[in-house]
């Protein structure tokens, strides 16, 4: 959580400001922003300035199937379902006095929607196959990279629970509106994998500043973090030079603003759709075209990042991934 202490940007300052403010509340926050731009992080941060004694809990609710996310959140008691063996809290309980991190909140489904909304409006939930209300002193945290607001609009979110969920709203910048923080950041995680794997820290060239400060980083910090543990691994001198780099940054080139917003809103448009004419068409046939173009179209995308991919479709990724399996694309 270090890197959070330190920026030179203006909108991650103003960001901080806020989060430092809103700590010392009870008010719920929902932290917007791209995968991997430290939303998690940023709840942390949050919850240690507060002044909740409780523990700060994190459940990832794109990540855990609807049965088995209900059972975590709000616990059962024994005998409740087929393996429930003894009784089991649920995250609620166990972040009582603390802070609850929902993240991806924009997946839950309609019916977990209705049941966490009634926990936040009576402050007490019931496990699964019990009968007594358990009292909660809880904070919710939630973050999402899904526009809630269009989500609410149609029909897939509740309003009611966005306008309590939304209380404060704190949206993180992505990476490439904070280049700023860029040598910043990487410094950070380079003395951080190289103490953990016992080296002696390494240092970037010139070059490769050069090539980071012009690279579009979609997948945000969490892609810098990940590709500098990777360079302190793979690299065998001390400095990491453009020969240490992976193919794909070198060649990746930046994108206009204005070319990127065209590309986003119309990047799924060309497909090129068959002419219906006296012999009819198969359209089943038709319709896995459109489906194995879309799923390549979202990989190409995202860079190959599944989650972002499936996000982009507007699909869980579980789904994603089974859709990519039946047509031997995984």
């Amino acid at each position: 959580m270090e890197y959070l202490l330190e920026t030179r940007n203006v909108k991650m300052q103003k960001v901080y400001e806020l989060a430092k403010r809103v700590a010392k509340s009870s008010s719920h926050v929902l932290i917007l922003g791209e995968s991997g731009t430290g939303k998690e992080v940023l709840a942390k941060y949050i919850h240690f300035c507060s002044e909740r004694k409780g523990p700060f809990v994190a459940v990832n609710c794109a990540a855990i199937p609807e049965e088995l996310l209900e059972a975590e959140l709000f616990g059962y008691e024994k005998g409740a379902f087929t393996g429930a063996i003894k009784n089991k809290p649920g995250k609620f309980e166990i972040a009582h006095k603390g802070t609850l991190f929902l993240d991806e909140v924009g997946e839950l489904s309609p019916k977990l929607q209705a049941k966490l909304l009634r926990v936040l409006q009576e402050k007490q939930v019931e496990r699964l196959g019990g009968e007594v209300p358990i009292k909660v002193d809880v904070r919710i945290l939630s973050a999402t990279n899904k526009n809630l607001e269009r989500e609410v609009k149609e029909g897939r979110f509740r309003e009611d629970l966005y306008f309590r969920l939304n209380v404060i709203p704190i949206e993180i910048p992505p990476l490439r509106e904070r280049k700023e923080d860029l040598k910043l950041l990487t410094q950070f995680f380079l003395k951080k994998f190289c103490e953990r794997e016992g080296l002696e820290e390494k240092v970037i060239s010139s070059e490769v500043w050069k090539v980071w400060l012009n690279y579009h980083w979609p997948g945000n910090i969490r892609e810098l973090q990940n590709l500098v543990e990777r360079l302190v691994i793979l690299t065998d001198g001390r400095e990491i030079t453009l020969e240490d780099l992976p193919s794909f940054i070198l060649e990746k080139k930046v994108e206009p603003k204005e070319t990127k917003e065209v590309n986003e809103k119309f990047y799924f448009t060309n497909f090129p759709l068959k002419e219906f004419d006296e012999e009819g068409i198969d359209l089943n046939e038709v319709l896995r075209e459109i489906e194995i173009y879309y799923l390549k179209k979202a990989l190409e995308f995202s860079q190959g990042v599944k989650t972002k991919a499936a996000k982009l479709l507007k699909l869980n990724r579980t789904t994603f991934i089974e859709r990519l399996k039946k047509y031997g694309l995984a």
